[in-house]
């Protein structure tokens, strides 16, 4: 390893000394070799699921949750500020380049570190400490301009409609809110309105027997806007207080799949005026950017008026709360930071920054 250092060392040197510039792959090397850095982050959920178990509080949960979040975060920024009797350029440029690798988000970033450049100006960030409260008080204030919870208003029933694409924890996600509502002393009634994914319909009822919630169910492959005009009747007619809606994974891509979902729309409004009154768009926050593509078209394409950002535990990538919710101005209802049922958690902004930033 040593002598692959020097040999890499003594390459440079040599470079730099005969004026070669390195190839585009040597320059992007090191980056390609960084990358699978944030891979054991897959492997870790039981680690962190596994502490909700004990005693620890809320918000001790909420820092176990994300602590491969603050330790790829922020841990990054503490190295690189604190100790500093000065804040300069070069130190807000070091920032802005883990900002952007922590999924914070190009757009987002660049505002953030205009902002600290202003603050600079000024004269108000004298030292590392200073940035770093600074830093932590402009994140605050993205995440609470357009925070709000979700609120069950006065329509009977209430409707919840569910989407995201594959693999990102609708079901599961629609599992817990069923058991707090229901705890809640709410009347819950589930639609499986996934007819498309095997055993997607029984994955629901499970998690409704497990809450005692009853759910209406169509067998595999049947139209999904029937399984919601069923839903709608059945809603009504038992007086429930929560109507929530499961739909397949869809991609903007399919654009079958998207006019299915102005079917379904259609369906739920026409049976019950105004509704759905919640268009709750699931993500996984593990998958980075990718989230960010995902909001922006569901967004376009479904009217999505909130956001629940799932499996915040087992990544590094929490980074992208800030950016989903500053972007696209959505707020997000709710992270799921574990796999027990309280583990889905209301958003708090207040709460989310001080779990990442406290030392």
């Amino acid at each position: 390893m040593e002598q692959q250092e020097k040999k890499g060392f003594f390459r440079g040197l040599i470079n730099k000394i005969s004026g070669n510039v390195p190839a585009a792959e040597e320059l992007f090397e090191p980056a390609v070799e960084m990358t699978p850095v944030p891979e054991p982050a897959v492997t870790a959920p039981v680690a962190a699921s596994a502490e909700p178990v004990g005693k620890p509080g809320l918000f001790e949960r909420l820092k176990s949750g994300l602590k491969k979040t603050k330790d790829g975060l922020v841990g990054r920024i503490d190295a690189l500020v604190l100790g500093k009797k000065e804040i300069d350029a070069d130190t807000l440029e070091e920032l802005e380049e883990i900002l952007i690798t922590s999924d914070i988000g190009v757009k987002t970033t660049v505002e953030l570190i205009r902002t600290l450049e202003q603050r600079l100006g000024r004269n108000e960030l004298k030292d590392g400490e200073a940035l770093r409260r600074a830093l932590k008080d402009e994140i605050l204030s993205r995440l609470s301009a357009h925070h709000s919870l979700l609120e069950i208003g006065s329509q009977n029933p209430f409707v919840l409609l569910v989407i995201g694409v594959n693999g990102v924890g609708k079901t599961t996600t629609i599992g817990k809110l069923a058991s707090r509502f229901t705890a809640d002393g709410k009347k819950v009634l589930l639609a499986a309105a996934d007819t498309f994914r095997a055993a997607a319909a029984e994955q629901l009822t499970v998690w409704g027997d497990r809450s005692g919630v009853d759910v209406i169910r169509h067998k595999e492959g049947a139209d999904p806007s029937a399984v919601v005009f069923d839903a709608c009747k059945a809603a009504l007619a038992r007086q429930v207080d929560i109507l929530i809606i499961d739909t397949a994974g869809r991609l903007h891509t399919k654009v079958n799949l998207m006019e299915e979902m102005k079917k379904i729309r259609r369906v739920i409004d026409r049976e019950i005026p105004g509704a759905p009154h919640e268009t709750l768009l699931v993500v996984d926050a593990a998958t980075g950017q990718n989230a960010l593509s995902q909001a922006r078209l569901f967004k376009e394409a479904a009217h999505v008026s909130g956001i629940a950002l799932t499996k915040l535990d087992g990544t590094a990538k929490g980074g992208i709360v800030v950016a989903v919710s500053h972007e696209f101005a959505l707020p997000v209802r709710f992270i799921g930071v574990g796999e027990a049922i309280d583990d889905l958690r209301d958003f708090d902004p207040q709460e989310f920054t001080d779990a990442l930033f406290q030392a």
